[in-house]
């Protein structure tokens, strides 16, 4: 009979299916259900719907099977559930899509999401899929749509393309204290590529200090997610002889002012719940919980 002693799940009640450039539409309504929540996958699905779906490096999932969409999951190098539904429509949407995750194997680098959706999937493809590097289970999300409550810094800018030789080793510096390895490993034009996109697109900024005669990143962050109604900040970095100055708390400032005037109306970002220092300062900027988020590396 092979494997499946009985049909194969992906093809039981309940199941999710693979969606097309048609559906995108519909997707993208799904996310504006929780704007903050979603912007992840939004962000993704903005881009499928100028590019289509088959450029856009990933696979859309949707649930349920037939009829209206209830629950989205992005499949590309993240794996980015969206279930705005509760009790067990949010079990039986977060069950159909590890089957399909199941179905496909894994082709990601992480699963990020809203905390219990998230460790849930995990839950159900841990036994199916390759350990976790790590699983990051507690990671405050947070956000403010209003000016900060700290004077930006006047400094702090969008890089340029010319600064792309001291952007990136701040970009790196940041990942491996971040992640744990360098995202430049083997080559890593990848992620080469990705930095530069960012600067060309206006979604990094940096405070650039001279050092020693030569000018120096001190302060990075980056749009790493935008829709229209929401910008989430990542990779948000000081270089370490500058800490202690407050350079994070004026810095984000500038960040939020400069996004919510020309980017998004909301700004949000999400932290692992013991970076305290972290937590602090974005709490003085003003942003303040809205939800938790859950993160499983791989």
């Amino acid at each position: 009979m092979g494997r499946w002693r009985t049909a194969p799940p992906w093809t039981q009640r309940g199941a999710a299916r693979v969606l097309s450039d048609a559906d995108v539409p519909e997707a993208l309504a799904v996310c504006r259900i929780d704007p903050v929540a979603s912007v992840l996958a939004a962000s993704r699905l903005s881009t499928a719907a100028r590019t289509g779906l088959r450029r856009s490096g990933g696979q859309l999932w949707g649930f349920p099977e037939q009829g209206p969409l209830r629950a989205v999951c992005w499949a590309g190098a993240n794996l980015v559930p969206v279930v705005p539904l509760t009790g067990t429509e949010r079990a039986e949407a977060v069950r159909a899509f590890a089957t399909l995750a199941m179905r496909f194997g894994r082709r990601c680098s992480s699963i990020v999401g809203e905390q219990e959706v998230t460790l849930s999937m995990w839950r159900r493809l841990a036994e199916h899929w390759s350990p976790a590097r790590e699983v990051r289970a507690d990671q405050p999300s947070l956000a403010i749509s209003r000016d900060p409550d700290v004077t930006p810094d006047p400094q702090v800018r969008r890089s340029v393309l010319a600064e792309l030789d001291i952007v990136l080793p701040a970009c790196v510096r940041m990942f491996v204290e971040e992640v744990g390895y360098s995202p430049v490993e083997g080559g890593g034009a990848a992620y080469s590529e990705r930095v530069r996109s960012l600067i060309t697109t206006g979604r990094s900024f940096v405070r650039v200090e001279p050092v020693l005669g030569s000018p120096e990143v001190v302060f990075k962050a980056e749009l790493g997610a935008v829709t229209p109604e929401v910008a989430q900040v990542q990779g948000v970095w000081v270089e370490p002889r500058f800490r202690g100055r407050r350079h994070a708390e004026a810095g984000m400032a500038a960040v939020v002012a400069q996004t919510r005037a020309q980017v998004a109306p909301v700004v949000s970002l999400y932290v692992n719940a013991y970076n305290a220092p972290a937590l602090a300062a974005y709490r003085r900027v003003g942003f303040e919980q809205v939800g938790t988020f859950a993160t499983v590396l791989f």
